[in-house]
């Protein structure tokens, strides 16, 4: 019998018992257990203690021996497994008291099965749904992100995509999206939850939050090995949509991005779980750094995705209706100039309405861009994350007239080619960089607003 039929007959039994699929735990005992790998070497690779690996292992056994009508044990699961035979499922399913849908095309993700005695067409019932949307600022207004909002309802609703990390720099309006995007689509859920890791919690103090919302009158483990294991079965056993905002706050200052901090990295074991376990929940998280695991999560595996948030474009014309500015016919070059970001817009729009009457036209004959105070404390945060290297980069780029080849770089400043590419690379994750494809070669430059506030900050003196 091959592992793929193993998991086959282990799922079956385990839904047969309790009513939810494998998971990833027992998933992997039962493999190290067919492999011959021990106790501590399955604890190990799936980053669980021992002592939890052992105890789902116990019950995995009893629910195996009750299936089989004899007792199944680690030291002779392999023995008893290579003599089974799936003409037996039928009576092994009996076994464990449960009502039992045959499934010929097996896919051990797939969805409960419906119980025999559901008719064929269900009629639709309601269900509760649960809404914690925690310390999720008020949205009094939304800018047209139709494309953006229809592109993940698809990744979401369609495509089941497990894990969406909506990216993109500081004030391009992450944060709105995702909550205009729960406004529209949480009626397809049994729980939406918004959280905001701003104060860096770690994610042992994360996974109680969440557990306190799913199960309010139960009491809370204190291993976070078993916390994981708890908050996956709840994604599997509800259809969920967690979206977890401020996610650079878990990344280290004075590092490359998306490097987590001391004490933060089970944050990125958590994630990779998320993307790789059985379950038909999805979260979303937002930031300014993108994560190092999710290039190579995004790449591996399907239910994966990377969105990236860019200029708010015609759309913006709204923001600066609400002031009431003047001189229509210019405001795309203000919002060209300005990136099309709306909090850069916002903090713009406030200053010229101040010193110029609102008249766009006579601001744009300053020498641009004009940085508001606002806007370069809000520039200020990013910034102060960079290692010497990045910053190097940054001013070589603010005197630069042209986009520039990484190779334009050697020699230039005092750092090594490895260290400049990885800088490089660093910054294209924070979304300080513009790339583009020239005669097959990648040219780099920084956008007009991060241009002069190097310059007037680093370049100045």
């Amino acid at each position: 019998m091959e592992i793929a039929e193993v998991l086959k007959l282990a799922d079956e039994l385990i839904f047969a018992k309790t009513g939810e699929h494998i998971d990833y735990l027992q998933k992997a005992i039962l493999e190290g257990t067919f492999q011959g790998r021990t106790y501590p070497k399955i604890a190990e690779e799936t980053h669980s203690s021992e002592g939890h690996t052992r105890d789902i292992g116990s019950e995995l056994w009893q629910i195996l021996s009750e299936g089989f009508g004899e007792e199944i044990t680690k030291r002779n699961f392999r023995a008893i497994i290579k003599k089974a035979k799936f003409d037996n499922f039928s009576s092994a399913i009996g076994r464990v008291g449960r009502d039992y849908v045959a499934i010929n095309n097996f896919n051990i993700c797939q969805e409960r099965a419906r119980s025999p005695t559901e008719p064929a067409n269900p009629q639709p019932t309601s269900k509760q749904l649960h809404i914690d949307l925690g310390d999720a600022p008020e949205i009094f207004r939304f800018f047209d992100r139709t494309s953006q909002l229809s592109t993940l309802e698809n990744w979401i609703i369609h495509d089941r995509t497990r894990l969406i990390a909506l990216l993109g720099i500081s004030g391009i309006g992450k944060t709105t999206l995702s909550l205009r995007l729960i406004d529209e689509i949480k009626t397809q859920f049994d729980y939406v939850i918004y959280r905001s890791l701003r104060f860096s919690p770690t994610l042992d103090a994360t996974l109680t939050n969440l557990l306190q919302i799913f199960s309010k009158q139960s009491e809370i483990p204190q291993n976070i090995e078993t916390k994981i294991s708890q908050i996956l079965d709840y994604l599997r056993k509800y259809r969920c949509l967690i979206v977890l905002d401020d996610v650079q706050m878990l990344f280290s200052s004075g590092q490359l991005a998306g490097q987590y901090k001391t004490g933060y990295e089970d944050y990125q074991l958590f994630f990779k779980l998320i993307a790789e376990v059985c379950h038909q929940s999805c979260l979303i998280f937002n930031s300014w750094e993108k994560p190092r695991e999710i290039a190579r999560l995004s790449k591996e595996y399907r239910p994966v995705r990377c969105f990236v948030l860019g200029s708010l474009g015609e759309a913006a014309k709204e923001i600066l209706k609400s002031p009431k500015l003047s001189d229509e016919e210019t405001w795309s070059n203000l919002i060209d100039i300005y990136q099309g970001n709306p909090l850069w817009l916002e903090l713009t729009a406030t200053l010229i309405r101040e010193l110029f009457g609102g008249r766009v036209a006579e601001f744009l004959q300053c020498e641009m861009p004009i940085l508001d105070e606002g806007l370069q404390f809000q520039l200020s945060l990013p910034f102060g994350r960079l290692t010497a290297a990045e910053l190097a980069v940054m001013v070589h780029l603010a005197n630069q007239p042209e986009s520039v080849a990484v190779s334009q770089f050697f020699n230039k400043i005092p750092f090594s080619p490895s260290e400049i590419v990885n800088a490089v690379r660093s910054l294209g994750n924070r979304f300080l960089l513009e790339a583009i494809e020239e005669e097959k070669i990648t040219l780099f430059s920084l956008n007009p607003v991060l241009k002069q506030y190097v310059q007037s900050r680093y370049l100045s003196n």
